[in-house]
């Protein structure tokens, strides 16, 4: 026995009620608590995976490393020299932490005492009016065995990425060169690069090594072949380490290869013996809330966008690069993290070709267990499928008109429509087609398109300006500025609504007021859907922040009594303008203790340096579908 009857059948098919403005509800609220559920349950052993080396050319840890002993002594050689240099030149071996003269032509005067060939590069670069300039040093070991069609890149910045002096990691660098220059087997050229820093340095040098470079830097007078990796070395303090941080997040998101991950784990773990951590888990225990904040902290890098380390530079151009800090009080030396180079780069010296077998894709909670791009895909998925659906269901639903009334009285009152003409044609249906579905009897609209293509258009090309102004303006403006924008942004829904109802033309209806939502939507579920695919972690975090936007509107005024209708308004409105992007981001800011301005010029210098393009998606993605909302919403009481 059928469970529903044909005739209840027949009811439903023809009642739009229920499908333009019931169902679709509940189906986009299930694909957003079915995407954090899936999310939520990535670090459980049944959707995760071991790591394993996929490239067996590899071989990590399968060679015996010989830097220690006479290198030590060669080691503290370097560094006292280095020392006294800067104990003539002052704390800072130079003005804003550049390099002074002195102990740069003291560096290149050691790279020739090994047998090196040595360049320098000058460059400067200028954002939210600061002035970043300094000159890179770098030398070349042919190797004696290849045809310098391939190479390997070893960087030491003068500073970390915390701005710490990292006068270990220099002179550590400084001496593999002289020890790697004494091997012949060297199949890829080795190249040492040591910049004043590592955001603006090793991204000039990059540039200018595959000739993309502004005018502001010299191009490189010294090259080699095809980059086939690189390793960033910071060892900041005077003291033995205990563990090694590997840092992996890049440009917008960028991930190296996982196999040049797995082969630092793998030799620091297993040959050397020393421990691995990574998102800055010191005390990882393996366990379910380890592992998910473990995901968190990777997906809030990678959702940012920003560069976490000189070796960020290298993934625009699909050079697979880590950083190795060293961290905490151990007994590890600067021979433990020499050999831990040594054994990369031999691994790295192995490969035949560019690494490509194992995964760009992927989220790590530990070590040695990761996520692939096939299982936490869907989650971001479907957070922007919820916005396709209701754009979907709505559209269908401007084209009846009772749908667009959607409760029983609106629906009542029209069809009991005064125009005889109408009254006519339903007499007639009933008499001539009483198996007719009732949509048609209610009536199809026609569209009209124009007002809302160009109200939705015109509000995400609105973005740019933002977009311009906050990577333009000079960083001692910042804080006035976002605190002025933030209070104009409250109130520019609500003058978007008066400009919308009060246009030399007539005010919009009620079909292209569901039709305006219905493009903003759509637009906003196609740009999470693609952008997914690159960010995962953005387009995730966006979603998240933009799904009220799929259950609010314009409160119908036939409908709804008006003390109720300014109330739920006033409420929603508010709600909204918390989660509007600069309230996000000023509540970020508070919650981290940065200050705007330092977050702001940083993100400018993203903007204009390393090619950032996450301010992109938040002023004319995520920041005109929340004022397309928040106008709908005001429209109900303008």
């Amino acid at each position: 026995m059928a469970l529903i009857s044909p005739s209840a059948l027949r009811k439903l098919r023809g009642n739009p009620h229920f499908f333009f403005t019931r169902l679709p509800p509940f189906v986009s609220l299930i694909c957003i608590i079915v995407g954090i559920i899936w999310l939520l349950l990535l670090p459980l052993d049944e959707y995760s995976r071991q790591t394993y080396i996929s490239e067996n050319a590899l071989l990590p840890g399968q060679v015996h490393t010989y830097f220690a002993g006479s290198e030590q002594h060669i080691f503290r050689g370097y560094k006292k020299e280095l020392e006294g240099l800067l104990v003539d030149n002052g704390p800072e071996g130079g003005k804003g932490g550049e390099t002074s003269p002195v102990v740069s032509e003291k560096l290149q005067s050691i790279f020739r005492a090994s047998g090196l060939k040595v360049a320098t590069q000058n460059y400067e670069y200028k954002s939210a009016g600061i002035v970043h300039k300094g000159q890179n040093i770098y030398s070349i070991i042919h190797a004696p065995r290849g045809d310098a069609t391939e190479a390997i890149v070893l960087v030491a910045p003068w500073r970390t990425v915390d701005g710490e002096l990292n006068l270990n990691g220099v002179t550590l660098a400084l001496t593999l060169a002289r020890y790697f220059k004494r091997w012949s087997l060297w199949s890829k050229d080795i190249i040492f690069v040591i910049p004043p820093d590592s955001e603006s340095g090793t991204k000039a040098w990059v540039d200018a090594y595959h000739d993309t470079h502004p005018s502001s830097v010299q191009p490189l007078p010294l090259k080699s072949g095809a980059l086939q990796g690189a390793v960033v070395i910071e060892y900041p303090f005077d003291w033995t380490f205990e563990t090694l941080h590997i840092v992996y997040d890049g440009v917008n998101g960028q991930l190296p290869n996982l196999d040049l991950f797995n082969t630092a784990v793998s030799i620091a773990s297993g040959q050397m013996g020393i421990g691995a951590n990574l998102q800055e888990m010191w005390d990882h225990d393996d366990s379910y809330k380890m592992r998910l904040q473990t995901i968190l902290r990777g997906m809030v890098k990678q959702g940012l966008g920003y560069a976490t380390g000189a070796h960020s530079s290298f993934m625009p151009y699909h050079i697979d690069a880590i950083t190795l800090q060293t961290k905490g009080h151990g007994w590890q030396d600067e021979m433990a993290l020499g050999r831990t180079v040594e054994s990369i780069c031999r691994s790295l010296n192995n490969l035949l070709e560019h690494l490509h077998q194992s995964f760009f894709f992927y989220l790590l909670m530990q070590t040695n267990r990761f996520v692939s791009i096939g299982t936490y895909l869907p989650s971001a998925m479907l957070i922007a499928v919820n916005f396709t659906v209701m754009a979907i269901a709505l559209w269908n639903r401007s084209g009846y008109r009772t749908a667009i009334h959607a409760s029983p009285a609106a629906a009542a009152a029209t069809k009991k429509t005064s125009d005889p003409k109408e009254k006519t044609e339903q007499s007639s249906e009933s008499e001539n087609g009483a198996g007719r579905e009732a949509g048609e009897a209610e009536g199809i609209l026609e569209r009209q398109l124009a007002l809302p293509l160009t109200s939705v258009l015109g509000l995400h090309f609105l973005g740019f300006v933002p977009l311009y102004i906050f990577n333009s303006l000079s960083h001692q403006h910042f804080t006035t500025a976002t605190y002025v924008f933030a209070a104009l942004n409250s109130i520019l829904p609500i003058l978007t609504s008066a400009l919308l109802k009060y246009a030399p033309r007539s005010a919009p209806t009620s079909q292209q007021y569901l039709l305006i939502k219905s493009f903003s939507l759509l637009l906003l579920g196609l740009f999470l859907s693609a952008l997914a695919t690159l960010n995962f972690s953005l387009s995730f975090m966006v979603g998240l922040l933009c799904a009220p936007l799929s259950f609010i509107g314009r409160i119908q005024p036939e409908s709804t009594p008006p003390a109720v209708r300014y109330a739920l308004t006033a409420l929603v409105y508010l709600v909204m303008n918390l989660l509007s992007p600069p309230a996000i981001f000023l509540a970020t800011c508070w919650y981290t203790g940065a200050p705007v301005s330092a977050v702001l010029t940083q993100a400018a210098f993203g903007w204009d340096v390393w090619g950032m393009w996450t301010q992109v998606v938040v002023w004319c993605v995520w920041w005109p579908a929340w004022l397309t909302g928040c106008t709908l919403l005001g429209s109900s009481v303008i």
